[in-house]
């Protein structure tokens, strides 16, 4: 059985070394869902074509904000179809991991469930339209940003647009590269307004989504001058 570990969100690839260490104690090889490398896709084909006749995956969640498990069905099984040489079997725990724990790896590889390839793709009539959003808010993941503190930033945002009822028709927050100004680490932009925003923790994160994009007036006291 070859083993891969799939961080599921933009957190799993900043701990990226948390997640090899755990890897390499189990004998397993790492991939991504989204934003890191290699990608889910990728390390199949990797195995795949080394000669691995039944790869397991187990989904890792360490950080805020993971897509749902069934994410990890559908690229897997996506992949599955559309590969062209020789194909594995795969399985996938039913469960995503949240720590990186024996105990809680061991859990997980207790119940698995086979790739049969009538899962889901990825294409649906309601992922067919751009949304109606009035505002993109971009949130740095570049690396000074998330070592100061960007995933917390992020996580603070999103339950604050929640709690004030904001979805993807009014608002649509995007994770992005470095965007420059990084000594004012952690960014963050709201376009089509061109407002800049630095040094944003929880606390000025939740204070733009009260302030700026449900009332409309940006947060004077952490904006960048442009």
């Amino acid at each position: 059985m070859t083993l891969v570990l799939v961080g599921m969100s933009v957190t799993d690839v900043d701990r990226r070394d948390d997640l090899l260490a755990a890897a390499r104690s189990r004998g397993a090889t790492v991939a991504f869902l989204q934003m890191g490398d290699p990608s889910l896709s990728r390390e199949l084909t990797r195995l795949a074509d080394l000669g691995a006749d039944v790869i397991t995956l187990v989904g890792v969640d360490l950080g805020p904000l993971a897509p749902a498990h069934s994410w990890l069905r559908r690229i897997a099984a996506h992949w599955w179809r559309e590969r062209a040489g020789a194909r594995p079997n795969l399985v996938v725990a039913t469960r995503l991991v949240t720590t990186l724990s024996g105990v809680d790896l061991d859990s997980a590889l207790a119940e698995l469930k086979p790739i049969w390839g009538s899962e889901p793709g990825l294409t649906s009539a309601a992922w067919e339209d751009v949304t109606g959003h009035r505002r993109q808010v971009l949130v740095c993941r570049g690396p000074r940003c998330t070592a100061q503190g960007g995933d917390e930033t992020m996580r603070a945002l999103v339950l604050a647009m929640m709690e004030a009822g904001l979805g993807d028709h009014d608002v649509l927050v995007t994770h992005t590269g470095c965007q420059f100004p990084c000594n004012q680490a952690p960014v963050v932009s709201i376009q089509p307004d061109d407002v800049w925003y630095g040094d944003v923790d929880p606390d000025t994160a939740r204070a733009i989504v009260t302030g700026h994009l449900v009332e409309g007036v940006p947060v004077e006291s952490h904006r960048l001058p442009r």
